[in-house]
């Protein structure tokens, strides 16, 4: 088996990794790591926990020096994945004396801008945010020598595409770039045909979308039913719990549910101040919390080792999500668990999901001998279900009213800026097209 000590890293750099307990590298740190050294651009497709963070983040630390001005540019889809990377960056360079900061809407300008001013080597942003310091001039991209995208499908679904440009259009041509994406959408393959110089791609896990190393299972219940199995899987598990569920107000109620069982949860959703949301990752992330109840914001943004159980209360409403969703638990080659909670409306979206996993799926209802009798809207009209002292007919599957739909509605914002666009000048126009800024 390779080593670290193989790959051509510096001692200051091998400390940090040793500290942290790692001897072999992941197959992508092996792959990517020397040819990003030899100063060659990279396209890598891979999906979360494979080790991709780590593969470009100690590339870059070897080769920026130290009290040199920013040289490195890391692009973020969300402020958790952001601070998720400068935490895994600090890790690694512990003995480096290079300097991170991030970079993100939501958190005062202020604070970011002290950051800058007391100088930093490399800087992990999301678009928005980084076109805000751009613009003012607290951020300059003169001396940038290493440019990393990460999770670009990501940044593409969230309309950031036209930012990366104008950013990547302000960057030094003489650059070592790299991009990584869980799919290559046509996009994609068009922005690294016009920003990469010649790349390896390495396709890592490319046709792999089973989860493998994860125990799957699902259950086909009512929906009121959920919320007592949840509680009986949940009360057997000894590490840490994440609950996914498809709305903000859904995560709040089962959240609450929760703690009058007397769990020790904390929840993550959208309409939370930033100060809110760091401070109830901090508690997951230290284990004060046992259960994280999460809207699909955090399905990317979350790197806890101990995760035990992922539990999908609701179905995603991308196929993708599904492996992001469960990418949470089984981190760094451990063993983990995943459930899903199947309504008898979700059917037909959970049998699109089931036909990508690669790897045997237990049936429990099967397993517990749980009849199902899956109403025939065809047949005859299904009354309205009654959700927290509504019906079902009172709640949006979309736009802004209290949403029970599958898709979860959380701003743009909320996942780290909006889109800005500019004009020919540069001039920063509308925020979403409405006002002149």
């Amino acid at each position: 088996m390779t080593k670290f000590e193989e790959l051509g890293l510096n001692q200051d750099i091998l400390k940090g990794i040793k500290d942290l307990g790692y001897e072999e590298p992941f197959p992508i740190q092996e792959a990517v790591i020397p040819v990003l050294l030899t100063g060659r651009d990279v396209v890598g497709q891979a999906h979360t926990g494979s080790g991709k963070t780590a593969a470009f983040a100690l590339a870059m630390l070897q080769e920026i020096q130290p009290k040199n001005g920013i040289q490195g540019l890391i692009m973020a889809p969300t402020r958790e994945l952001a601070m998720q990377i400068t935490e895994e960056i600090k890790k690694f360079g512990k003995y480096t004396k290079i300097r991170v900061v991030t970079v993100y809407g939501g958190q005062g300008m202020g604070i970011q801008l002290d950051a800058l001013d007391r100088g930093v080597e490399i800087v992990v942003a999301t678009p928005g945010r980084l076109i805000d310091h751009l613009k003012r001039g607290s951020i300059e991209l003169r001396d940038i020598t290493h440019i990393v995208l990460d999770e670009a499908d990501t940044m593409l679904d969230m309309g950031f595409i036209d930012d990366i440009q104008f950013i990547l259009d302000l960057a030094p041509e003489d650059r070592v770039m790299s991009l990584y994406s869980a799919t290559m959408p046509t996009e994609i393959l068009r922005l690294s045909e016009e920003y990469l110089n010649n790349p390896k791609q390495f396709l890592l896990d490319a046709d792999d979308l089973s989860g493998d190393g994860i125990d799957q299972s699902y259950l086909v219940i009512k929906d009121r039913d959920k919320f007592k199995y949840l509680v009986d899987f949940i009360k057997p598990i000894k590490g840490q719990v994440i609950v996914f569920c498809s709305t903000k107000y859904r995560t709040r109620d089962v959240a609450r549910f929760l703690h009058q069982e007397k769990f020790n949860a904390v929840a993550i959703e959208g309409d939370m101040s930033q100060h809110r949301r760091e401070q109830t990752m901090g508690k997951f992330r230290t284990g004060k919390a046992d259960i994280l109840v999460a809207t699909d914001v955090a399905s990317r943004g979350i790197d806890v080792p101990r995760v035990e159980l992922v539990i999908n209360y609701d179905i995603p409403n991308q196929e993708l999500l599904y492996f992001h969703r469960i990418g949470r638990t089984a981190r760094a080659g451990a063993k983990g668990k995943a459930i899903t909670f199947v309504s008898y409306s979700s059917v037909g979206d959970w049998n699109l999901i089931k036909r990508q996993i690669k790897v045997p799926l237990e049936d429990l209802n099967e397993k517990m001998g749980i009849q199902i009798s899956i109403p025939d809207p065809l047949k005859r009209q299904i009354p309205s279900r009654r959700y927290g002292g509504q019906s079902r007919s009172n709640y949006s599957r979309g736009g802004r009213s209290r949403g029970y739909g599958r898709s979860d509605r959380d701003s743009r914002d909320d996942r780290g800026g909006g889109r800005r666009r500019f004009n020919d000048r540069g001039d920063k126009n509308s925020y979403g097209g409405r006002s002149k800024w």
